[in-house]
């Protein structure tokens, strides 16, 4: 969704940023840590951290890990809730993929094992079922009252869906939901890319906006350093990194893989940070205004939302907002931060124009939701199963049954401490007034940037240790600009004395007003947003020390040399083969 957020800057720097950091940062950060957990039997990152840097260094990743890993499942969360608020049609369909996911997990473990091909046809049967069921849903007043909740309650049932993913066993809920989500993903992107080539789509936001100055209604902060938080999948995304070492490495059959698997991936999710880029411009600028700007900015009533874009130079009216929240099936489209809204109706205006027409705009728009939650929620199970076992791998030092994956009160009991760790983030962005994206995206940009900075770190230290300093600019150069632009956003976002960009100077504004309950949780929430962007900062900055110590005595022949690589071993597949 950063690509779509970051669009209030205009279409430029974005698209710049995906390009660069993709192919200088987000890749090689995605190649070399898969590469380098596959050399040593798909360790984690924090387990090279620790093995590579030093037990200090890796104390302080892991803690670090967590942390941020908890943040970035908070945020992800709250793009679901946004996305599904009022909206009866998305919620069926999204709730659907839950029971056909246990349905395809009983199928392909109990019922027909193996058949791996009747289980996926029948998985996208009934999805494509669940697509149509939902406008009959939304149009029948019974129903839509049933399936229409607020953001509260639907924090809530994520919270719930988190939880059931993490303890589940794997087959039954989290593998086959997944398993297909990637369909409905692979689909969906091929789809989109197909419209855009036929379509060739106008886009009406300008390179750059007046919202280059920081003063933007989406969240506040200047390109520098902000822009550069705000896109991390499309560009670089520490998450990454955790799924690239422990996870992906045990699916990896050769180590000539990891070169299609670690680079290749992360270019095709760049080029998809692209389309999300050209879906948010095409729409009219004032349009995307209205969807993206929260209320405290804007306004609650629709005149007044319309009258303060259309004073910012981008004309929308009342009437076109209506008309389009009729064509898409939704009762509203004003507030609906997160950017996913606005991805789903940018996706829809192009698929509507390339493929099928006007009619099915609404059936677009619903498939597209449907896109971009099971992928978050992908990333929120998956997530919060990895977080969990971390977890539980730290408690094992303490008390040995904590630490065994398959002892069910362990399970619970720290997926419900993960579930409720990330579900205060959650919480706490469903009852901002400004939407929750203004405070928390730039806290999830800044802690999946500087996972990927500690992440980067760790292949630096091992390219070193190999003799290979030669290329570890490779690594050291992108490295140094996400020290550069972490580290200047943290300190924005700690010390800047703009309330819509400071944490401290918003909870000293807000301290200066009224007395409420509300006020006291907003006051709160700031300063700890704030002591948690000190802390990784700290954190982060004590690796990258380290991490420098130990470079310097390598290279100056103070300190040993030795990786921590596993034994070669020949693929199996070779053996078969010959």
């Amino acid at each position: 969704m950063g690509p779509v957020l970051a669009a209030q800057f205009g279409y430029l720097p974005g698209t710049m940023w995906v390009l660069a950091g993709a192919v200088f940062a987000g890749c090689v950060q995605d190649f070399v840590i898969l590469l380098f957990s596959v050399r040593r039997d798909g360790k984690s990152l924090t387990e090279m951290a620790k093995d590579e840097i030093g037990r200090v260094g890796g104390f302080v990743a892991y803690v670090a890990v967590i942390a941020i890993l908890i943040i970035l499942l908070g945020v992800a969360a709250l793009i679901v809730v946004n996305a599904l608020k009022a909206s009866p049609w998305g919620t069926f369909t999204i709730a659907m993929t839950m029971p056909i996911a246990l349905l395809m997990g009983v199928y392909l473990r109990r019922i027909r094992p193996g058949k791996v091909l009747e289980v996926s046809a029948l998985g996208f049967a009934l999805v494509l079922a669940a697509i149509w069921g939902g406008q009959y849903v939304s149009e029948n007043a019974a129903l839509a009252r049933v399936f229409t909740f607020t953001a509260p309650t639907l924090a809530i049932l994520i919270m719930v869906y988190g939880f059931a993913a993490s303890a589940l066993p794997v087959w039954l809920l989290l593998a086959p939901r997944d398993y297909l989500s990637t369909f409905v993903k692979l689909g969906t992107i091929a789809l989109l890319g197909v419209g855009i080539v036929a379509l060739h789509p106008t886009l009406h936001m300008p390179a750059l906006t007046r919202f280059v100055d920081g003063t933007g209604p989406v969240f506040a902060g200047k390109i520098f350093p902000f822009a550069f938080i705000t896109i991390a999948c499309g560009a670089i995304s520490g998450f990454h990194a955790l799924i690239s070492s422990g996870t992906t490495p045990k699916l990896i059959a050769r180590e000539t893989e990891t070169r299609i698997v670690g680079y290749g991936a992360m270019m095709a999710e760049s080029a998809v940070a692209v389309m999300a880029i050209i879906a948010a411009c095409v729409m009219q600028s004032g349009v995307y205004f209205a969807i993206n700007s929260p209320a405290g900015i804007v306004g609650e009533a629709p005149a007044a939302a319309a009258a303060t874009i259309s004073s910012w130079g981008f004309p929308v009216t009342a009437a076109q907002m209506a008309a389009l929240a009729h064509a898409v099936g939704e009762q509203t489209l004003y507030n609906r931060t997160g950017g996913a809204p606005a991805f789903a109706v940018g996706m829809a205006h192009i698929f509507s124009h390339s493929l099928g027409g006007e009619t099915l705009m609404a059936l677009w728009y619903h498939f597209a939701i449907m896109f971009e939650a099971l992928f978050i929620l992908t990333i929120l199970d998956a997530g919060t199963r990895v977080a969990r076992f971390m977890v539980q791998d730290a408690m094992g030092h303490v008390y040995k049954p904590l630490g065994r994956t398959s002892w069910y009160p362990s399970i619970l009991s720290t997926s419900g401490l993960i579930v409720a760790a990330w579900g205060y983030f959650l919480w706490q962005g469903v009852k901002d007034p400004l939407g929750g994206i203004n405070s928390l995206w730039p806290l999830f940009g800044i802690s999946n940037q500087l996972l990927a900075t500690v992440a980067l770190c760790v292949a630096t230290t091992i390219i070193i240790k190999m003799h290979r300093a030669k290329y570890a600019a490779v690594t050291l150069v992108p490295l140094a600009w996400l020290v550069a632009v972490t580290f200047t956003a943290s300190w924005h976002k700690l010390f800047d004395p703009n309330p819509r960009v400071g944490f401290l100077a918003q909870a000293k504004a807000l301290a200066a007003g009224p007395a409420t309950s509300a006020t006291a949780r907003l006051i709160f929430n700031n300063r700890l947003d704030a002591a948690i962007t000190g802390v990784l900062v700290v954190m982060v900055t004590l690796v990258l020390v380290e991490s420098g110590r130990l470079w310097m005595g390598i290279l100056s022949g103070a300190s040993e040399a030795r990786v921590r690589e596993s034994p070669f071993v020949r693929t199996r597949l070779v053996e078969e083969q010959g």
